[in-house]
């Protein structure tokens, strides 16, 4: 709901300023440059530079082919027609389809001037620049929108703090109530929504660069999918083996320190100190003992693969952070 209130802001208050500033120049369908402004504005700063210049290629082709016909057969509406073939075969061939409506219009009125003199152009040619770059102008002023990011990323760690929690209590019981996956549907939509964020954020940059949102959440997303794997083991438990406790006590740190500046060094370090406390314990006596302590082995791998992938992470990022020598 916000993001449709702030594009009607932007989008009309970008149409209103073209028509006044055409009408105080006196240019003739004024209201045209109010056009060209709502059909110039796009999602992002880049989306819409990119739109704009494409749409002034495509604007004097249609100027060049306009005055050609107009002037050598007319000016009349089959050739209009004529022109408008000939500009949307060149549109369709440089792919530029959304030019197509908004120049047509403009080049509509040399029609009614009846003629294509250096004043008529001019009036065209400043309604475009208006309507343009008053589409240019209010995405200028568009930021980063981090507080919602940053909100995001946090539902996001959220429920993953959650799935380790729920996790070190699934291991210690195996009756756990509603433990069937079904947070993961959940947590996939947090991710996919704060990355499409994170994305409109980096198009609605021209000068500096910040990918770590898209980084950061790339990161939590492998570490979803190795958490996904770790689900799987911890369901696949049957009773509570005797390690059982030590590595659910672990699960239930690592929830407790979950968060986005910890590097998890100590984390790792301390993962390699159970990893061989639970190698010396005596051997399973029992089938399902056996097959327990293996689920658990699985899964402490994939934790160990979990932790790792934020290491490398905040590893990858301290190395981009260090200046240039």
């Amino acid at each position: 709901m916000k993001s449709i209130f702030t594009n009607t802001i932007k989008i009309s208050v970008a149409a209103i300023l073209a028509i006044l500033c055409a009408q105080a120049l006196k240019l003739d369908f004024a209201v045209s440059a109010g056009i060209v402004a709502i059909l110039s504005v796009q999602p992002t700063k880049k989306e819409t530079l990119r739109t704009a210049i494409a749409r002034l290629l495509a604007f004097a082709v249609a100027l060049v082919i306009s005055i050609a016909l107009f002037n050598l057969l007319g000016f009349t509406t089959p050739v209009f027609f004529l022109y408008l073939v000939n500009f949307i075969l060149v549109c369709q061939w440089r792919k530029w389809i959304s030019a197509m409506a908004m120049d047509s219009v403009l080049i509509s009125h040399f029609l009614t001037f009846g003629k294509t003199g250096p004043m008529e152009i001019k009036n065209e040619v400043l309604l475009f620049i208006l309507g343009v770059g008053f589409g240019i102008l209010v995405n200028l002023i568009l930021h980063k929108n981090t507080n919602y990011i940053e909100r995001l990323k946090n539902e996001t760690d959220e429920q993953i703090k959650l799935a380790l929690h729920r996790m070190a209590m699934r291991i210690q019981n195996p009756d756990l109530a509603e433990y069937d996956g079904s947070c993961f549907a959940s947590l996939n939509q947090s991710i996919y929504t704060a990355k499409k964020q994170a994305e409109e954020n980096y198009n609605n940059q021209f000068s500096k660069k910040d990918t770590f949102d898209s980084h950061y959440l790339e990161m939590r997303e492998n570490q979803t999918k190795i958490l996904y794997e770790m689900y799987k083991a911890a369901r696949a438990l049957h009773t509570v083996p005797s390690t059982a406790a030590l590595l659910s006590d672990f699960l239930e740190k690592v929830s407790t320190e979950y968060h986005k500046d910890n590097d998890v060094k100590s984390l790792l370090d301390e993962l390699a100190l159970i990893h061989d406390k639970m190698k010396n314990v005596p051997l399973p006596q029992t089938r399902t003992e056996f097959e327990d302590r293996a689920n658990l082995f699985t899964l402490m791998k994939r934790l160990k693969e979990f932790l790792q992938i934020k290491r490398d992470f905040m590893i990858s990022q301290n190395t981009t952070a260090e200046p240039q020598s």
